[in-house]
């Protein structure tokens, strides 16, 4: 699919020089203060020290910015939202890369309604998805806490998840088709909105979640689904851990497909909220160890909906799986439960930071799993306070540690034992390269290897980033 570049004499001054002609003087940043916000992510725990930022406005001006890139072997960094966790998006090295930006690219070429689907640019905000889909009396059901400022090109090239992905799936479940730049600057045309398509490889399904390594995404047309109009919130006080398995079961079998989303947080996370952010309040009379917010969603029947979280409700507390729960009386209290969960990140931010683990573990396995991590994290660092949290339903679990340095090995090490993944729905980047070389198999990273020297045998996009050095 891509063809071998022989790379021209010059380098990067020449091809600098190109790439100003060919996107003209607003489509080139010197690595200044104007080019700083090209250059960040979320945690801003690495330095970055681009040669320049691009900033096409068009795919084909992505396309010509690739091959001229390719024809002097100058490395790419593809660029989004600057959201990441992991240091995915940001230049490695002193002035020897460019950070390509597709922010330019921000149109919603078309809304398919009769097709449930709808086709973004990968410069396009999420959020400003979500509403083109609104518009259209649909739903695009990928939720983040940074869907005000994250981009479809970085959700792709991460498969992130959020809160939805009990129902609806990761990134990878949501996009139909894909347009991207390949490393040698030919573009892949494969927009399509078929559901069922029977012929060989899935050519979109490397793109999504390889951290822009083996091309730039400039456009994906995405699954959207019936909007529902009834929404039903409970928040569960738990005895511990213990109750977690059998809640889950149990609210996948009485709430059925309607169930959306189960979240986890710990009373140390809800301190930290009600003690650095104002106007929340706990929902409960005392504390407890741990909180399960449940949320079910329906496109009609609303009081049906409501009497399946009343009896849901009624069965885990007659079962002792919960010790108390309050039910969400109507919408405003509804948001005022999922706000103490989503505030949990700034309330760690207001704290001084933690040191985060983003894992996944079988369903069965979640409380073993944390218990056995907060025993070990204590003999590691003793008095670390750990904010636990995350999207239960699917596995998810984000183990926060403040002023844990030295955390991460002790809980990747766990990880492991227990069968998950060291990356659950932030991807790998530079910070988890290591920690990925300890969690697959030598036959897995030669294959991951093998698929990008096929597909950018160069190996000039997004150098250094998911794949550990072999």
């Amino acid at each position: 699919m891509t063809r071998p570049v022989t790379p021209q004499a010059g380098g990067l001054p020449v091809a600098l020089a190109e790439l100003r002609r060919a996107l003209g003087p607003a489509g080139v940043l010197a690595p200044d203060d104007a080019a700083a916000g090209f250059v960040r992510d979320e945690r801003a725990l690495l330095p970055a020290h681009p040669a320049a930022v691009l900033r096409p406005r068009s795919t084909a001006q992505v396309a010509a910015a690739v091959a001229l890139c390719a024809r002097y072997g100058v490395p790419v960094v593809p660029f989004a939202g600057g959201t990441g966790l992991v240091g995915g998006a940001l230049p490695l090295g002193t002035g020897s890369q460019v950070v390509l930006s597709v922010r330019e690219l921000n149109r919603i070429r078309s809304v398919e309604p009769a097709d449930f689907a709808l086709t973004a640019e990968a410069g396009c905000v999420v959020a400003d998805v979500q509403r083109a889909a609104d518009r259209a009396g649909l739903l695009f059901p990928l939720r983040l806490a940074s869907e005000g400022s994250c981009r479809i090109g970085g959700v792709v090239a991460t498969n992130a998840g959020g809160s939805n992905v009990l129902r609806y799936g990761m990134t990878r479940d949501l996009v139909l088709g894909l347009e991207a730049v390949l490393p040698d600057g030919q573009v892949w045309h494969g927009l399509r909105t078929l559901r069922k398509d029977n012929t060989g490889y899935d050519l979109k399904q490397l793109l999504i979640g390889s951290e822009g390594t083996l091309g730039i995404v400039t456009a994906a047309t995405l699954r959207l689904f019936p909007r529902p109009r009834h929404r039903a919130v409970a928040l569960l006080a738990l005895p511990g851990l213990d109750a977690l398995t059998p809640l889950l079961a149990l609210a996948r079998e009485l709430l059925e497909e309607r169930l959306t989303a189960l979240e986890l947080f710990g009373r140390t996370g809800l301190d930290l909220v009600l003690d650095r952010l104002a106007g929340f309040q706990d929902p409960f009379d005392r504390p407890h160890p741990w909180y399960l917010l449940v949320e079910a969603t329906a496109t009609r029947d609303g009081a049906g909906l409501a009497a399946l979280l009343e009896t849901f409700l009624t069965e885990v507390t007659e079962r002792g799986l919960a010790v108390d729960a309050v039910p969400a009386l109507d919408q405003a209290q509804a948001r005022a439960f999922w706000a103490l969960r989503e505030a949990l990140p700034e309330a760690e931010k207001r704290a001084g930071g933690a040191v985060k683990h983003d894992v996944s573990v079988p369903l069965g396995s979640i409380a073993a799993f944390v218990e056995a991590a907060r025993a070990a994290v204590a003999a590691a660092c003793p008095g670390a306070p750990m904010n636990v949290f995350g999207h239960v339903g699917d596995g998810n679990v984000h183990f926060n540690v403040l002023a844990g340095q030295g955390s991460s090995a002790v809980i990747y090490r766990l990880v492991g034992e227990f069968g998950g993944s060291v990356s659950a729905e932030h991807g790998v980047g530079v910070l988890k390269r290591e920690a990925l070389a300890a969690a697959r198999s030598p036959l897995e990273l030669a294959l991951l290897r093998t698929v990008k020297a096929a597909l950018d045998p160069q190996g000039i996009m997004n150098p250094g980033k998911l794949l550990p050095a072999p």
